[in-house]
Parts: structure tokens; C-alpha cells; sequence
């Protein structure tokens, strides 16, 4: 008898639903506040405004990496087993199933918790007490700059320019060619990376 293809009703267990539905505006609520704290921390410790500003920016970018890496190769990981499945599913394969739902496109705070506490353990021994809080919330600035980008991404109506050229750019992902295009921010890592979307050739009339 062959098997059933796998499934996950996210319409029944509540539970699901909490893990998977938040609407975007609740991103920079939650970490905005936690950001600024950080700054405030590492100030009190003695980093200057220019430094922690600097640890900001240094932060924003550790995270466009972390962008990249987390949706290459967690989000879109390969699972075989039924809980492989099943958290595939939650963290990431729920969106692309449906890719218009406005509470699956940005990621819930308790998941963004558990997430980021490897990020700032390796960030708190890389770098020195006054440093790190202002680098982690460089960190937490990326990822709400990355979750608002792709809410926008999937329900604004760019019509010229960059924020136009990065929708192209996300939704040719989504419904064109799924391993190519995991910037969402920026493609600067799939250049890098070699997984920049590839263009189809004009088709010249006759």
C-alpha cells in the first residue's frame, strides 16, 4: 500500500496556530524596546554612542548573513522523518504553502527567542561585556528590518526601484526556482554564494 503523502492541519490545533500566525506589526513592538535596552546597556558600560553605533551597524550585517544561512540551509533543509517534517513545516514550509498569508510572514517572538540565544552566546564570548549587548541588538535591528522587508515584499505594491527589484527578486524564489534567491534584504549573499537567481532570456517577437 503506498504511503500517504505528509500532512500537518494547522487549522485544528491551536497550538499551531500560535506558533504560526503573528501579524508584522507586533515585530518592532517586541524588539524595538529590546534593542534600545541593549544600546542602553552597553552604553552604561562605558561604549560610547559613536561605538555603539558602530556595533549597530556591525550587527545588521553579521545578521544579512545570518539571513542568508538560516533560510538556505535551516528553512529549506531536507526532512524525511514525520517531527523532521513537522518543524520544517512550522518554521518555514507553512509560508511557501501559502505565501499570501499575512499572519505566516513574519516569525513569532518565543520562536525568535529560542533562536537567537545561540547568536548571543557565540556574540557575548567573541567580544567584550560594553560591546556585545549593542552587537546582538545590531543583530535583533537586522532581523526586524528582514521580517518588515518581507512582509512589504509579499503585500506592498512597489512601483519603481529598489524595494520593486527585491520583490521580483523574492517572489521568483517563491514561485519560480525555490534553491535559488535566499537574501531577502539583499541578494548581496547570493552573489557571493553563487545563488543568484538566474534570468530567463527575452523572448524576441517576430
Amino acid at each position: 500500500m503506498a504511503s500517504k503523502p505528509f500532512t500537518v492541519d494547522l487549522n485544528k490545533p491551536l497550538v499551531f496556530q500560535m506558533l504560526t500566525r503573528t501579524v508584522w506589526w507586533v515585530i518592532p513592538l517586541v524588539w524595538l524596546p529590546v534593542i534600545s535596552w541593549l544600546v542602553s546597556v552597553s552604553l552604561s558600560r562605558g561604549l560610547t554612542p559613536s561605538d555603539a553605533a558602530s556595533c549597530l551597524a556591525g550587527g545588521v550585517f553579521i545578521w544579512t548573513l545570518l539571513e542568508y544561512t538560516l533560510h538556505r540551509f535551516l528553512f529549506h533543509m531536507k526532512t524525511s522523518s514525520y517531527w523532521g517534517n513537522t518543524l520544517h513545516y512550522l518554521l518555514h514550509g507553512c509560508h511557501h504553502k501559502h505565501p499570501m498569508d499575512g499572519l505566516r510572514l513574519v516569525f513569532p517572538p518565543a520562536a525568535t527567542t529560542i533562536l537567537s540565544v545561540p547568536l548571543w552566546i557565540v556574540i557575548r564570548l567573541a567580544s567584550t561585556p560594553a560591546v556585545a549587548p549593542s552587537l546582538f541588538g545590531g543583530g535583533l535591528l537586522g532581523y526586524v528590518m528582514y521580517d518588515v522587508t518581507h512582509y512589504y515584499l509579499h503585500h506592498g505594491k512597489p512601483s519603481s526601484g529598489l524595494s520593486q527589484n527585491l520583490k521580483r527578486y523574492h517572489l521568483n524564489h517563491h514561485f519560480r526556482v525555490q534553491s535559488e534567491g535566499f537574501g531577502i534584504t539583499s541578494p548581496l549573499w547570493d552573489r557571493a554564494f553563487g545563488t543568484y537567481p538566474t534570468t530567463k532570456p527575452i523572448q524576441k517577437s517576430k
